[in-house]
């Protein structure tokens, strides 16, 4: 089996951290300038590790291998959130280019192909999973056109222009050279680190659905108006915030999750009686009966507010659902091989409750996904860590499964 150069994966990986470095996160948005920079190191990266390296017109950054194949695909993204964590989607990255030079400085494995990349804008600045969606022939034009970024104040496309891609060719996925494609990524939780455990497993990639509530009440006077005579739209929204934390767990499974992260109450003064007010409610998990479950709940909750008559209640999908995406089985016994040689019962087959480029990838290709612990589950934040030893402990696993991978397929 190949063997990582720890040392040289570690230095990569905090060298990819100073370009946007802000305190202890790194500030690297989608087609950003730091972005850009970024992804011109990694262009050089895979050029010195005798790739040849190609930056399409969304910013995909791609590393082909000169040998034959069939080949892996292995990478993840280098974009950020705007205030995000250093290894989210970079440790993917680095991993997928320490993978390529072990395995050529290996002579068992140097025949073997490995290609690198890092996918664009997966963070969703101006569209989730933009460089894998338009890789896989997957991305809307309509879509495209139209999406906006309001911190912002641009359009994907002029983003596009302002990064010098607008007529730089884009790449598709060449099918007949794949053999699949993996991933490796932050967990992002903390069920191995609660469970003390080194590597996570990914059976798949949960469904995620939207609600939102919309509430028409009547505005006025917050001393005058008195409670019999109200028509709140806050109270409303109150109540099926309660109720929906109330019923939904008597449906759900052990890692179900729901969210209700966005209100809105208008005029928002308060010395008024609200007259409209809006309620975001998402929910993930990858058994979609629950989830549909959960929407007859939702619905019925907005019937019976709405019945008393006192403030009309809508409920409607706020975003197209997301189906469940399902990793690769004979991929993940691959991945669960190498790990217990590696850290015998120290393991996880886990889904994954965030989302990833494989969920777009994986209805074109086969995929699998590795996760290693995250200090605190935190991520998505300058606090994002992991232990040094976690990370390359993961970068050894992943490696052994992608030799074994491949080897498999040689020796047929």
């Amino acid at each position: 089996m190949p063997t990582i150069d720890p040392d040289r994966l570690m230095a990569d990986l905090r060298e990819l951290r100073s370009i946007g470095a802000v305190e202890t996160g790194v500030v690297r948005p989608a087609l950003s300038e730091k972005d850009m920079e970024a992804r011109r190191w990694l262009k050089a990266k895979f050029e010195a590790a005798g790739m040849t390296a190609t930056i399409d017109g969304v910013g995909n950054v791609l590393g082909r291998s000169s040998k034959p194949g069939p080949a892996l695909l292995i990478g993840s993204h280098s974009d950020t959130q705007p205030r995000g964590g250093w290894l989210d989607g970079a440790l993917g990255v680095i991993y997928g280019l320490e993978i390529a030079r072990a395995m050529a400085e290996d002579p068992a494995t140097a025949g073997l192909a490995v290609d690198v990349v890092s996918w664009q804008d997966e963070e969703g600045t101006y569209m989730s999973c933009l460089g894998s969606r338009s890789w896989c022939g997957t991305l809307d034009p309509a879509v495209e056109k139209a999406s906006f970024n309001a911190a912002l104040g641009m359009t994907l496309p002029e983003a596009i222009a302002k990064a010098g891609l607008t007529d730089v060719p884009r790449m598709t996925i060449e099918k007949d050279r794949y053999l699949g494609y993996l991933e490796a990524h932050i967990e992002q939780g903390a069920y191995l680190e609660e469970g003390e455990l080194h590597i996570g497993v990914v059976t798949g990639i949960v469904a995620i659905r939207a609600m939102r509530f919309r509430f028409h009440g009547e505005q006025n006077h917050a001393g005058t108006t008195t409670m019999r005579r109200r028509k709140d739209a806050s109270t409303a929204l109150f109540e099926v915030a309660h109720r929906v934390n109330q019923e939904f767990p008597k449906v759900a499974g052990e890692r179900t999750v729901w969210t209700m992260g966005r209100v809105a109450v208008q005029p928002g003064a308060p010395s008024i009686v609200p007259g409209y007010a809006e309620l975001d409610l998402q929910f993930r998990d990858l058994d979609e009966s629950v989830l549909d479950r959960f929407e007859e709940i939702a619905a019925e909750i907005a019937r019976d507010i709405g019945a008393r008559g006192k403030v009309k209640v809508e409920v409607e999908r706020s975003r197209t659902p997301i189906k469940p995406s399902w990793m690769d089985e004979g991929f993940q016994k691959h991945i669960a091989g190498a790990a217990e040689a590696t850290v015998p019962g120290k393991w996880l087959s886990m889904p994954s409750a965030a989302g990833h480029d494989p969920m777009v990838i994986s209805e074109k290709i086969p995929c699998a996904m590795l996760f290693i612990p995250s200090i605190g589950g935190i991520s998505h934040d300058f606090a994002e860590d992991s232990h040094q030893s976690d990370i390359v402990l993961g970068c050894r696993v992943l490696a052994d499964a992608a030799a074994s991978i491949l080897e498999e397929r040689r020796n047929r």
